[in-house]
C-alpha cells in the first residue's frame, strides 16, 4: 500500500505563483483608464452631436399643388442661419408608383430674413403625386 503523498502549501503557492504571475497592469489602473476613455468619448459624442444637429441651411416642402399631368406648383420653405449667404436646394418630384419624373436645382437668393418660402414651378414627365426637399447647401 502507498502513502499519500504530503504536499505543504507553500511549495503549491510557490508553484502557482510561478505560473500565474501577476498582472503588470493593476485592476484600479485598469479602471481608471476605462473611465477615462469612456469620458472622452462621450465628450466628443455630445460635441459632434451638438455642432452637427442643426444644417447651415435646411428646406422643407410647404405645400404643392398639381396643375396639370406635366406640371406641379411648389412652395419650399428654407431656413438658413445666415440668411446673407445664397443657398441652392434640390427638389425631386415622384409619381404614384414613386419614379421620379421631375428634378430641380432651385436657388435661394440671399435675404434679410432666416426663413423663406420659394414658389416654384416644376415641369414633370407625368402626373406627380408628392414632392420633396432632397438636400440643400449654401453656397
Amino acid at each position: 500500500m502507498t502513502e499519500p503523498s504530503t504536499v505543504d502549501a507553500a511549495s503549491v503557492a510557490e508553484r502557482l505563483a510561478r505560473r500565474y504571475p501577476p498582472p503588470l497592469v493593476r485592476r484600479r489602473t485598469k479602471v481608471v483608464l476605462v473611465v477615462a476613455a469612456t469620458a472622452v468619448a462621450m465628450t466628443w459624442l455630445v460635441w459632434a452631436a451638438l455642432l452637427h444637429a442643426t444644417p447651415a441651411v435646411s428646406g422643407d416642402v410647404a405645400g404643392f399643388d398639381v396643375v396639370s399631368d406635366t406640371s406641379i406648383k411648389v412652395t419650399m420653405t428654407v431656413q438658413r442661419d445666415d440668411p446673407s449667404q445664397p443657398a441652392t436646394c434640390r427638389l425631386l418630384a415622384q409619381s404614384t408608383d414613386f419614379q421620379p419624373v421631375a428634378e430641380s436645382s432651385v436657388p435661394v437668393a440671399a435675404s434679410a430674413y432666416k426663413v423663406v418660402d420659394v414658389p416654384v414651378t416644376l415641369t414633370t414627365l407625368r402626373r406627380a403625386t408628392s414632392v420633396t426637399v432632397r438636400s440643400c447647401s449654401t453656397g
